[in-house]
């Protein structure tokens, strides 16, 4: 073997290092060598790797987890590796040996190869070897093998003659009564897609039955993953069916003792939905949904709670409007109010999607009142969650009223005495600004803005001079320059000093925002004279902005304009104008 070594790439191991690695004690080195698998294979040709690799790789099933994991991955891209599609069954033994290890993560990776392997096999062969590997590990002794098994129903049984079908839907209905139950649970968990390929006729007689039961099964963790499987089901049957096979079923498990159950409900709520018709959604789910709505657990309520805007929209169109007021939002009103934050959340991240659904009329006279409760609401994620999606209530009312309604209650916020809700407020503007847009901005807004530059607490000056930058960068620097940096620079004339250094903070921001040619024709003039300010706070600000602007600025006007200024600045009487203008002055120079 390691005469190939003349014969393969420079850059690659030679293949005896390679074999002799995998034998090495080094797991790293073993690692490495399971990932270069290809080139081995490679190298040996197809006849060698079925007669020589293969079995040396099958003897080695009894490695570290990270070892086996990769090589499980290896196995599933191997085919042509081993001559195509007609030898592929070669791979078989040592992925059946990986499905059946301890290590869950092992074994997903080995059924997810068999999985792609099954693929590869003629029908013949599906036959001949597959099936019979399928049928091992189904009755296999270990729990990991009969879990492993129940991945691979789907994969070989639209390929295989009627006997074996038979077969294997026996195999399946024997995993679903296992006395394991993490065998149970995996055959829960593939019965859906399980259900897909099997003829109806067979889902009726073999499968639903095999889904009651799971459904009332004694572990949660099975009746949950049962609800999955019953999203796959509904879809497949007529509506007839449906509602004498399924729905009793589904039923229970929306009233389920275990959360978590009635958790998966409210998860999987409008696929059901979808899968059921509309007859169904009618009659069993408004009231399943109303309990779910309504429940103890406040993690079903806040599952519920964001499927209200999908479950309403997928309500049949004629009594959609009907549905929603008399039997959905009596329910929302209550969970505006919730104890629980997470529930809140969850509502207003989808409660105006109501408001299309309902039109002009019933959101201004009963979803506005709600959305104005939200607004207020203590926790920040509720506000901003409302403030997110106004763009949706604005379509639908129209800006008018937006503004006659919901804007106070912004204002309101925006002025509010604690300084913790005006910050979270001034957060959203640009937000808000975006969806209302630069006109209304400018009328309702604008001057909030401005007033929060003046505000006594630092932290909300600065948040609102961050603000500003986000609003020029939305609105243009043409807004900038005729509604924001006028107001901006009559603050370097204002009393209070910190009001004045509130003005550099602005321009520093807004510099990059504005562009050049705004930034010397309107900002610099100003930063200049205030290079003069009676305030050594001020005046070393001016420096520490020239120095922020220096990179807008072109040559010619730093060495003219700004660093007279900074030598005069750079001799002050001061020590930290002193100090912040000698850093000015190197960091232009640099």
């Amino acid at each position: 073997m390691a005469a190939s070594d003349s014969t393969g790439d420079d850059s690659l191991y030679p293949i005896a290092v390679l074999i002799d690695e995998l034998k090495n004690e080094d797991v790293q080195l073993r690692l490495n060598s399971i990932k270069k698998l290809s080139t081995i294979a490679l190298a040996l040709g197809v006849e060698r790797t079925r007669s020589e690799l293969i079995p040396f790789l099958t003897e080695t099933i009894y490695d570290e987890d990270e070892v086996l994991l990769a090589l499980a991955e290896q196995f599933g891209n191997f085919t042509p590796l081993v001559g195509g599609p007609e030898h592929v069954h070669c791979l078989l033994l040592p992925l059946e040996q990986l499905a059946t290890v301890e290590e869950t993560v092992v074994r997903d990776k080995a059924v997810e190869s068999l999985r792609a392997v099954a693929a590869q096999h003629s029908p013949n062969d599906l036959e001949s070897y597959f099936v019979p590997l399928v049928q091992r590990l189904a009755s296999g002794d270990w729990f990991t093998s009969r879990t492993s098994a129940c991945g691979l129903f789907s994969v070989c049984y639209p390929r295989v003659n009627p006997a074996l079908k038979g077969d294997l839907r026996v195999h399946f209905r024997n995993l679903c009564q296992d006395d394991t139950p993490m065998v149970r649970r995996a055959a829960a968990g593939k019965l859906g897609e399980f259900a897909k390929v099997v003829e109806v006729e067979y889902l009726k007689t073999d499968l639903i039955p095999m889904f009651v039961n799971l459904a009332q099964d004694e572990q949660d963790s099975v009746r949950l993953l049962a609800v999955e499987a019953c999203v796959s089901i509904a879809s497949l049957l007529q509506q007839d069916d449906v509602e004498q096979l399924v729905m009793p079923t589904l039923r229970q498990c929306a009233g389920d003792t275990s959360w978590r159950v009635r958790y998966m409900v409210a998860e999987k709520f409008t696929e059901l939905q979808k899968s059921v018709g509309t007859e169904i959604t009618k009659s069993d789910l408004v009231p399943a949904f109303q309990l779910l709505l309504k429940d103890t657990e406040a993690e079903v309520r806040a599952a519920a709670a964001h499927k209200v805007r999908d479950f309403c929209q997928n309500l049949d169109a004629y009594q959609q409007e009907q549905i929603i007021m008399n039997n959905i939002l009596p329910y929302v009103k209550d969970l505006v109010s919730d104890p629980n934050q997470h529930v809140k959340s969850a509502l207003a991240s989808v409660i105006m999607g109501l408001s299309p659904i309902l039109g002009k009329h019933n959101t201004i006279e009963h979803l506005l009142p709600l959305f104005l409760l939200q607004l207020k609401d203590e926790c920040p994620e509720v506000r901003l969650n409302i403030i997110s999606n106004l763009d949706c209530v604005n379509e639908v009312i129209g800006i008018q009223q937006l503004s006659q309604s919901l804007l106070p209650a912004i204002v309101e916020l925006a002025e509010d005495s604690k300084w913790r809700v005006r910050l979270a407020i001034i957060e959203y503007m640009p937000l808000l600004a975006g969806q209302l847009g630069v006109e209304f901005f400018d009328e309702k807004l604008n001057t909030l803005c401005m007033t929060w530059l003046v505000d006594h607490v630092y932290a909300i000056r600065e948040a609102a001079t961050l603000n500003l930058k986000k609003l020029v960068e939305k609105f243009g620097p043409d807004w900038a320059q005729n509604t924001v940096i006028p107001k901006v620079l009559a603050m370097s004339r204002d009393q209070n000093y910190l009001h004045r250094m509130t003005c550099l903070f602005c321009i520093n921001v807004l510099a990059d925002a504005c562009g050049p040619e705004i930034t010397v024709k309107l900002m610099l003039p100003t930063v200049l004279t205030m290079a003069t300010d009676n305030v050594a706070n001020v005046r070393f600000n001016v420096a520490k902005t020239l120095l922020k602007i220096g990179p807008v600025l072109d040559p010619s006007c730093i060495q003219s304009q700004v660093k007279p200024v900074l030598d005069k600045l750079h001799v002050d009487s001061d020590v930290d104008v002193k100090y912040f203008a000698s850093e000015a002055i190197a960091g232009i120079a640099g």
